[in-house]
């Protein structure tokens, strides 16, 4: 059972998360001050008090904005059943919304009270093994601690898992398979199901892409207000919000004064952080097989999150968070939009998911369909990096016939969560103008050659290069655009051919094939490697130890008297801007002639 000595006291910080299901929320902006919610100012009602058999009583929010009330009884405690020194508290409840779905996301929060009106905790975790009405309870007297890891899942012994079982309900075995956090899946608004679902099934290996986001609709802010967020209320913490919403909806514990205190559990882990504070209307709560989950749009920011931690999260109702805006322009066809997302936690995962959602979202809002065609895409990035402000910019070319959102918006997320990463940097402001048209015709490599013995040979992989080590090498390639060729010719000069063993190579690859490599770890060397990088427009020549078969490539470039020349003998020129995308890449070996 709990320790006597830990401390009962009432809301003082606070810690993190809600279960979520949020439903439509493209958010308004508010006033810099909110007046504060009057608050209950609960006082926590000790853990080790308590006894199996208890009656026990709730609120949450099923619809609107007004809690409603629930009951239950006391199964018993899990000695450091969430952390160190934090147990978990095992209830049975009831009401006509649970009893139809069980303990649903979005109820993370929800108060729970002994006869006496004090507070026992939230409601922050379900059976593991879907749906029931047992729950897992967060004290409240630990809800403002600054706590360690939060648990994957909690252990039930077998005897803890008889009592959960008394009633008929719940079965030995799926008791047995303890308990979980309530799932949290990030709600995005603005950007539509499918193409949530998409980005997911795209992204790879790259980490800042939200697996679990929730697909919701695009809606107007609600009318909640401060004055909704009461204990049994909803409570939502928002990442961004504007024309793309990045947030999780839940339930406020207690609220006393302007402090608010809710979830029971994190929304993202992040400790002390700032993310903007909403009220929230619930529309109703949707049955799942695992966890039904609220559905909910959010109103107006009115305060600011400060905690995100094991046993919850806490909020300031009144002065809002500062904000990254990222802003998105696009013309097509004669129209033009610019829209505006405020993120206000300004991790690299934050801001760059916000990045790439922003400029997915401004794309289907101008194009309405597949982004099919050729854009030419600019994009300025500002900050400080050590306090000292900078500014980077670059430019370029991408084309598609089926789809660029993906190009475009994954090369900027990169790019925004490669920046954001930097030791001391920070960055205030992401900026895209991008000018899109429907002709989707890339330049081709459609031949290389060789001047040998005064005649022109074509080489590939198979044919090979004859050179010779400190000779010149005459190379001309054809580049095929619609029914049009043009011809480019250059010279070489051969470094020494083999080099510990390591022969050379001819490749002739199009920008869009040829990546920039690892980018810098400081603000000026990303400056230098953006000014030096091969466009998706233009043309590379090179003689190289490194050559790259597949996909992009990987150059480590720098300029030198109008080429790039790599540190290991490589030789490269870049030819170009043609207008157009340039595809293809042709591979030979050199060998002495």
């Amino acid at each position: 059972m709990s320790r006597s000595t830990r401390r009962t006291r009432a809301l003082v910080s606070l810690t993190a998360v809600a279960g979520l299901g949020l439903a439509g929320a493209a958010v308004g902006s508010a006033p810099a001050q909110s007046a504060a919610p009057a608050g209950d100012c609960a006082v926590a009602f000790p853990v080790g008090d308590l006894a199996a058999g208890d009656a026990v009583t709730g609120l949450t929010v099923t619809r609107g904005t007004t809690p409603e009330g629930f009951t239950g009884e006391v199964l018993g405690v899990l000695d450091d059943g969430i952390g160190p020194d934090v147990d978990m508290i095992m209830v049975r409840l009831t009401s006509p919304e649970i009893d139809r779905v069980g303990i649903w996301q979005g109820m993370s929060g929800s108060p729970v009270y002994a006869a006496d009106g004090r507070l026992i905790g939230a409601v922050s975790y379900g059976l593991a093994m879907g749906t029931s009405p047992v729950a897992g309870v967060t004290p409240f007297a630990v809800m403002d601690d600054h706590l360690a890891d939060p648990p994957a899942k909690v252990a039930v012994d077998r005897a803890a898992a008889r009592r959960i079982a008394r009633g008929g309900d719940v079965s030995v075995a799926r008791a047995a398979g303890g308990f979980a956090q309530l799932p949290m899946p990030l709600g995005v608004a603005g950007v539509g199901a499918a193409r949530i679902a998409a980005a997911a099934d795209r992204a790879g290996d790259r980490t800042w892409v939200p697996r679990s986001a929730y697909a919701v609709g695009r809606a107007g802010a609600a009318d909640a207000t401060a004055d909704d967020i009461v204990a049994g209320g909803n409570l939502a913490a928002s990442m961004s919000y504007g024309d793309v919403t990045m947030a999780g909806v839940g339930t406020a514990t207690s609220v006393c004064g302007d402090r608010v205190v809710g979830f029971g559990h994190p929304l993202d882990y992040q400790g002390s952080t700032s993310m903007a504070l909403h009220p929230a209307d619930a529309i109703y709560i949707q049955e799942d097989l695992v966890a039904g989950f609220k559905v909910a749009n959010l109103g107006a920011p009115v305060g600011t999150i400060t905690d995100d931690r094991l046993a919850g999260i806490t909020g300031t109702v009144g002065v809002l968070p500062d904000t990254r805006d990222i802003t998105s322009t696009l013309t097509y066809d004669g129209r033009s939009r610019t829209g505006v997302s405020h993120v206000s936690l300004g991790t690299p995962d934050a801001l760059a998911s916000a990045s790439f959602y922003e400029l997915i979202a401004n794309h289907q809002a101008v194009v309405d369909g597949p982004v099919r065609g050729t854009e030419d895409l600019a994009w300025t990035i500002t900050g400080t990096a050590d306090g000292q402000p900078f500014e980077l910019t670059s430019d370029d070319l991408y084309t598609s016939a089926s789809d660029l959102t993906w190009q475009l918006g994954f090369a900027l997320g990169d790019t925004v969560y490669a920046i954001a990463r930097i030791p001391g940097v920070t960055i205030d402001a992401v900026t895209t103008n991008g000018d899109l048209g429907d002709t989707a015709s890339p330049y081709r490599v459609a031949k290389v050659e060789t001047r040998v013995a005064g005649q022109w040979m074509e080489v590939s992989r198979r044919t090979g290069v004859p050179a010779r080590s400190g000779g010149v090498l005459p190379v001309r390639v054809t580049l095929q655009h619609d029914d049009q060729a043009t011809v480019v010719r250059t010279t070489l000069d051969v470094p020494t051919l083999k080099k510990r063993g390591r022969p050379m190579f001819l490749q002739v690859a199009g920008g869009s094939r040829v990546g920039g490599g690892r980018m810098p770890r400081t603000i000026d060397g990303i400056a230098t490697w953006l000014e030096q990088r091969v466009r998706n427009d233009e043309l590379l020549v090179s003689l190289t130890r490194r050559p790259q078969f597949g996909g992009a490539g990987a150059y480590d470039t720098i300029i030198v008297a109008g080429r790039r020349a790599a540190g290991d003998g490589t030789v490269q020129q870049v030819f170009g801007p043609y207008g157009a995308v340039v595809r293809g890449n042709v591979v030979a070996p050199v060998f002495g002639g």
